[in-house]
């Protein structure tokens, strides 16, 4: 088992990685252990299929040089925050017993979003309540509680409570992005348009990045918003 450092959820291939790449190559580059767990395979999706998702993901892993990554296998657009979706959640926080997790945004246009946001929170408390019992291989897991929960910012604009500078990073990110190679613009792409697959929408990622990142005074950046208040004891940890 790794233990990791950061856990990214993510409710389709892809969300990691247009939300917050930049975030997690530049923890990465720190030493930091960073894993990602999607919860579904995108079969919804407009274009691509399942099988060629989990393929891109595992490309984007390499790039972010994340130490794991799983694919839930939720169902696209109809999971739920319930007990079944919350326990499976809950194993996957033990089995890795992150310090922090990252995720979706708190509401956004796919609806999925909000629910991924939701469930995330859910399983996080949920995963330190010790007579909530999981098993894995028969063994039974510890509870376990991510000290913090933060939500990375998606399509809709949501005001930041704090800024990540992504700047030495950018070009990881696009990379990242870009190995889900089924999903945006190809102009010799024979499948149906989509939202993102928009030759306007990688620039406006783009556009956000460097709004974000005007924010404090760098050239990108990627926000996220805090279920509860950040402290500090040292005014110079902050830009």
């Amino acid at each position: 088992m790794t233990k990791l450092d950061i856990l990214v959820f993510a409710a389709h291939p892809d969300d990691a990685e247009l939300g917050c790449s930049g975030t997690i190559a530049a923890h990465v580059a720190k030493g930091h252990q960073v894993g990602v767990i999607d919860f579904t395979q995108g079969e919804m999706g407009t274009r691509g299929t399942p099988e060629l998702r989990l393929q891109e993901a595992e490309a984007s892993s390499k790039i972010l040089q994340l130490s794991a990554r799983e694919n839930m296998g939720f169902k696209d657009v109809y999971f739920q925050n319930d007990e079944a979706h919350q326990l499976k959640l809950i194993e996957m926080i033990r089995k890795y017993r992150p310090e922090i997790v990252l995720a979706n945004a708190i509401s956004d246009r796919h609806p999925d979003h909000g629910k991924g946001s939701s469930l995330a929170s859910t399983a996080c408390f949920m995963s330190g309540l010790r007579k909530i019992e999981t098993h894995v291989n028969g063994i039974q897991q510890e509870a376990w509680r991510p000290k913090f929960v933060y939500h990375y910012i998606q399509n809709n604009f949501i005001e930041p409570d704090f800024v990540m500078d992504i700047t030495p990073f950018w070009k990881t990110k696009i990379d990242s992005i870009l190995a889900f190679q089924s999903q945006f613009y190809d102009p010799t792409s024979k499948e149906p348009a989509s939202f993102i697959s928009d030759p306007d929408f990688l620039p406006f990622i783009e556009a956000r990045a460097r709004e974000f990142g005007h924010k404090i005074l760098v050239k990108y950046g990627e926000g996220f918003t805090v279920e509860r208040m950040i402290g500090t004891d040292n005014l110079f940890d902050l830009m």
